[in-house]
């Protein structure tokens, strides 16, 4: 900033702050406060001041600050949302209703709340970040923020497909996973009783599909009701794929749960142009291997095999087995073995008990029932109720035939050896667990997509178009600043670091070394994603002004960040000044 005088002909020069700044290769000049009403040696000190001087003594009696907003954080995002073009793909005019929805996707990502906290957070008095003075809807009240998500709910096939036009071409690699979240209130007709995946039974829930590309990058998402099956998903994401999107020829990824033997037979393998990687089911392996087709022997000298099967013509199975992955089965098993005998032990010990004993077999199986529904171990155990006792033990075959397959998964994939090798067919398939991070970051990590209290389905919906935008940013984010956080910036020498694709992913040396410093090379700070916003935040925009004076001398001033700061900042490269 710098103090700037325009000679007025006959009247006084006009006595100016300016701020200089860079527009592509243009350097431009803006005006901040008007200062030809400030007495001369007043307008001297301020220039001193912007100099770096030092000769006003008591300037607190001089200066008053008048708010400070946190800044940073807002300045990242948003500047992330414009280089990536976002703002563009939403609407190409900008208006109103576009800055309120990108509000609400920036919000989403540096303080998730519910539509009237976003409002509170950009108003004009309640403001707790500098986005509402950014976008200029500072008198925004939470029903603006409805009609805005009404709008975007029009809008959501567009915006798809401009994604999908940028991320995805013909014979691309396309990721699809689903998962649930539950809801709040029973007034919603997407929410329905269902499968919960976060432990909530008693609660209704939503079904949500994410697409993704190759890398993982996301590209659509879809909300369905709370008791639609995993299966019955794959069908409109193909339609979405081939129709919307216009892509002719498409590798789908979905796991064994989802691209079952009925969704291959009557959506995927009469559809030209349509392949598919998956994995078979363990009682599909444990067919193979009673079949003699897959034998155990086949890893004696190595981890990974293709072969073939009469039950799957024109197919390829690739057969590996993960020593990591066996032990950690064996532990897990041998875990939920002993905590289901603690339980069965002392339903033992209340039908023998002197007071009150346990009786009837109705009363006993009841018991048992739940136990076994509990940790999932029926199967490994000989259970024998009868009305006045009951008796159990661990079946020892089924326990060892089941170990046996430990570690062994099987990838059942109908893409062509000529398209894709054997060791790319498995990279495919693990590249879902980019998918399984969207969600883990959309539900609870970072975005927060819940609890969900929205009562309209085009709500729901919209609510989780946004937190896929969120993500879609916070993605591109983690790339740029992947130096800076705990994340792996060094994925290539990761993978030449790993002795096959089948074992267990490792990070870098350099990743490694990060994280147990818990510095970067230039000394500064290694972060978390939100550690990292968190820290963003304290650079502010102060708004100063003099004591007593009009308030045409007042003007804006952000704080000078720290050498950390700068550093992401330039990463990003996006500008404090936005």
């Amino acid at each position: 900033m710098y103090i700037e005088h325009i000679p007025n002909r006959n009247s006084p020069p006009a006595v100016l702050l300016r701020e200089s700044y860079r527009d592509f290769r243009k350097v431009k000049k803006r005006t901040l406060a008007n200062l030809s009403k400030l007495p001369e040696a007043t307008i001297e000190q301020i220039r001193i001041l912007l100099r770096g001087g030092k000769v006003i003594e008591n300037a607190q009696e001089h200066f008053q600050v008048v708010r400070s907003l946190p800044h940073g954080h807002v300045a990242a995002v948003l500047g992330s949302l414009f280089k990536l073009g976002l703002d563009r793909i939403i609407d190409t005019e900008k208006s109103r209703r576009l800055c309120l929805v990108l509000a609400m996707i920036v919000s989403r990502i540096i303080e998730p709340g519910s539509k009237l906290a976003t409002a509170r957070g950009i108003g004009c008095t309640t403001a707790f970040t500098s986005l509402g003075e950014q976008l200029n809807i500072r008198d925004a009240n939470e029903d603006e923020l409805y009609g805005a998500m009404d709008w975007l709910f029009e809008k959501q096939h567009d915006i798809e497909e401009a994604l999908a036009k940028r991320y995805l071409q013909n014979g691309a690699l396309v990721l699809f996973d689903v998962t649930s979240t539950y809801f709040e209130g029973r007034c919603c007709p997407l929410a329905r009783l269902g499968h919960s995946r976060d432990g909530k039974k008693d609660k209704l829930q939503i079904v949500i599909g994410l697409l993704c590309a190759a890398d993982g990058c996301p590209v659509a998402v879809e909300v369905f009701e709370g008791n639609t099956a995993d299966p019955k998903t794959v069908k409109s994401q193909l339609v979405k794929v081939r129709q919307r999107f216009g892509i002719q020829r498409v590798v789908l990824v979905g796991d064994r749960g989802m691209i079952t033997d009925a969704r291959i037979r009557e959506d995927l393998i009469h559809t030209e142009g349509v392949d598919w990687i998956t994995a078979l089911r363990a009682p599909q392996i444990a067919a193979l291997v009673e079949s003699g087709q897959l034998q155990l022997s086949l890893f004696d000298t190595r981890d990974m095999a293709e072969i073939s099967h009469p039950d799957y013509p024109e197919e390829r199975l690739v057969v590996c087995r993960n020593p990591y992955l066996a032990y950690q089965r064996t532990r897990k098993r041998e875990e939920l073995l002993k905590a289901t005998e603690k339980y069965l032990d002392k339903i033992v010990k209340a039908t023998v008990r002197e007071v009150r004993p346990l009786k009837g077999a109705d009363k006993i199986g009841i018991r048992v029932g739940k136990v076994l529904g509990k940790f999932k171990m029926a199967k490994h155990f000989v259970i024998q109720i009868e009305p006045d006792g009951f008796f159990y033990q661990r079946n020892e075959q089924r326990i060892a035939k089941e170990a046996a397959l430990d570690g062994i998964y099987v990838i059942r994939t109908s893409v062509g050896k000529q398209i894709m090798d054997t060791e790319q067919a498995v990279k495919a398939y693990k590249s879902l667990s980019s998918v399984e991070q969207a969600f883990r970051s959309i539900k609870s990590v970072d975005l927060k997509v819940r609890p969900i209290f929205h009562r309209l389905a085009r709500r729901v919906k919209t609510h989780v178009f946004l937190c896929m935008l969120a993500y879609y940013i916070e993605w591109h984010m983690r790339q740029a600043l992947a130096p800076i956080l705990f994340d792996d910036h060094d994925k290539a020498a990761a993978q030449m670091q790993r002795q096959s694709i089948v074992a267990p992913a490792k990070r870098s040396l350099a990743a490694e070394a990060k994280a147990c410093s818990k510095v970067c090379k230039d000394g500064t700070p290694v972060h978390s994603f939100r550690t990292l916003l968190a820290d963003l935040a304290t650079i502010t925009k102060n708004t100063v002004e003099m004591k007593n004076e009009p308030q045409s001398a007042r003007f804006d001033k952000i704080t000078q960040p720290t050498a950390s700061q700068q550093h992401a900042i330039d990463l990003l490269g996006v500008k404090l000044a936005l």
